[in-house]
């Protein structure tokens, strides 16, 4: 921006006679959008090169290798040729040959989608057009001289590089000179220039690419002071165009420009300047395709190619080329499993069956046929005992167990007769286990009573272990007046509710497994 000391101009009707330029209305108004037509323009222009949709005959050709991915979404265009079938060796050479022909060249895309820009690309360029200046430029400095209308043709050349971390969104930046004319009657060369920057948006899904931009930056003249002096002023610009990515590394570019700078001896208002121009820029940065192997047709060697091989990674057998299966997961595979579908054991792979389902297996069943009758006498061995002779006699009121009035005391005599017969009977068949319950009448309280009944059951089995019965084989529990077997009314009722009874513990019988079925 030049300092303004306000000297004064000359009247207008001591200026030099300027030559009339009426072209400059009709140029602005044709210029200046240009960029925004071809912006327009240039997505129906992609649209209509593009391939014909899926399903027209006419319109598909011969299968080639599959296109590659849009460049747009992940920065880079992929190969993918069909290394199909048979030797792997033959395809991966044939596969090599041609990515290392079109790696660079894409030839497997379509053109129009083939250079697309990308993310992180650089471009440099050189340019050159025509600027078309206001008649109220501000170009000249009014210490040294006054302001002078320039030819509204005049030439614009200059250098400009640019970097797009986008596909779609870049910064740029610009130098140049715009040799132009005084409009006068000796048309004196002076050499305006210009620095700037902008932001440049651009559609990226085609290698012709429409864009806009808006920056500023500066612009001034260099020229003696007889002509229009040194000056630089601040100016922003926008416009639009056409990029052409002819390959990897070339693209042609035409836009149109807009410009506003400060307006002649007034440096609050803003004059409007047209460029349209043309370019020549160099690519940088595309990323190189990855080469795709062809997949080895069958990946596991098993002898079954991929697309008929159900177990494709894996090695296996026929019919399917998966590995031998377990279904039931038993260590014994279906082949040689007799029971594929249940867990089984040996020799043939199926579970041990309990056929009298009994609950017992019949590898441990005696009596595989006939289910076992659980009476607390053998009842593990599987088979329908029966509880013997001598034992049953000990079962139910053990008549003759006497204890002392209101105690627990056995009494001597009968009593421990009785219980040295049951000793010797437990004694002889080891597998017996027995609760002893112990019974009074209704004298006195239930507490009492039931604490009593309690504790001659205890006597009773504490007898029976003095005598070599395991305990554990004896379990206890005292009835109270609870349970009585007749009235007590009388006393010869009474006298029969007070006894002892033992009874045969029976162990739970085993629950019968649900049976299951081959294929379930």
């Amino acid at each position: 921006m030049k300092p303004r000391s306000f000297a004064p101009h000359l009247p207008d009707s001591e200026r030099p006679p300027m030559i009339p330029s009426p072209a400059r209305p009709l140029a602005l108004s044709l210029l200046v959008p240009a960029g925004l037509v071809c912006s327009a323009l240039a997505p129906a222009l992609a649209l209509a090169g593009e391939p014909a949709p899926a399903g027209d005959p006419a319109a598909e050709p011969a299968p080639a290798p599959a296109p590659a991915e849009d460049a747009s979404a992940g920065g880079s265009a992929e190969l993918s040729l069909d290394g199909g079938r048979g030797d792997a060796k033959a395809s991966a050479t044939k596969t090599n040959a041609a990515l290392e022909s079109t790696d660079k060249k894409r030839l497997d895309v379509p053109w129009l989608e083939r250079w697309a820009p990308e993310r992180n690309m650089a471009e440099i360029g050189v340019y050159g057009g025509l600027f078309f200046p206001s008649d109220d430029h501000d170009f000249y400095h009014p210490d040294t001289a006054p302001q002078k209308p320039l030819w509204q043709l005049n030439g614009a050349v200059g250098l400009r590089a640019s970097f797009q971390p986008l596909t779609f969104l870049g910064v740029e930046a610009e130098g140049g000179v715009l040799p132009s004319k005084i409009r006068s009657s000796t048309n004196d060369t002076v050499i305006l220039w210009k620095v700037r920057g902008h932001l440049i948006a651009q559609l990226p899904y085609w290698s012709v690419s429409p864009f806009v931009l808006i920056g500023g930056g500066a612009m001034g003249v260099n020229s003696p002071n007889i002509l229009l002096g040194d000056d630089i002023d601040p100016a922003m610009h926008w416009g639009g165009g056409l990029k052409v990515y002819v390959n990897r590394w070339i693209a042609l570019r035409v836009e149109g420009r807009h410009i506003l700078s400060a307006k002649s001896a007034n440096q609050r208002d803003f004059t409007s300047h047209a460029e349209l121009l043309a370019g020549l820029s160099f690519t940088l940065g595309r990323q190189k395709p990855k080469p795709i192997v062809p997949e080895d047709p069958d990946r596991d060697k098993d002898g079954f190619e991929n697309a008929v091989d159900s177990c494709p990674d894996t090695p296996g057998v026929s019919p399917d080329g998966c590995p031998p299966r377990d279904t039931d997961e038993d260590g014994w595979i279906d082949t040689e499993d007799e029971c594929p579908y249940e867990a089984g054991v040996e020799p043939d792979g199926c579970p041990i069956r309990d056929t009298d389902g009994d609950g017992i297996l019949d590898d441990t069943d005696a009596c595989i046929d006939e289910p076992e009758k659980v009476n607390g006498y053998k009842d593990e061995d599987g088979c329908p005992d029966e509880v013997p002779i001598a034992v049953r006699e000990f079962t139910g009121v053990i008549e003759g167990i006497e204890f002392e009035y209101n105690s627990a005391t056995i009494r001597e005599g009968k009593s421990k007769e009785v219980l040295d017969a049951a000793i010797k009977v437990l004694e002889e068949y080891p597998e017996i286990r027995i609760k002893v319950v112990g019974h009074t009448d209704n004298q006195g309280t239930p507490e009492y009573n039931k604490k009593l009944s309690t504790d001659r059951a205890d006597a009773v089995k504490q007898y029976l272990a003095e005598g070599g019965i395991a305990e554990d084989r004896i379990e206890t529990f005292g009835a109270g007046q609870s349970d009585p077997l007749t009235t007590n009314e009388t006393e010869e009722g009474r006298a029969k509710n007070r006894r002892t009874e033992f009874e045969i513990i029976k162990k739970a019988k085993p629950e019968r497994a649900k049976p299951t079925t081959e294929g379930e």
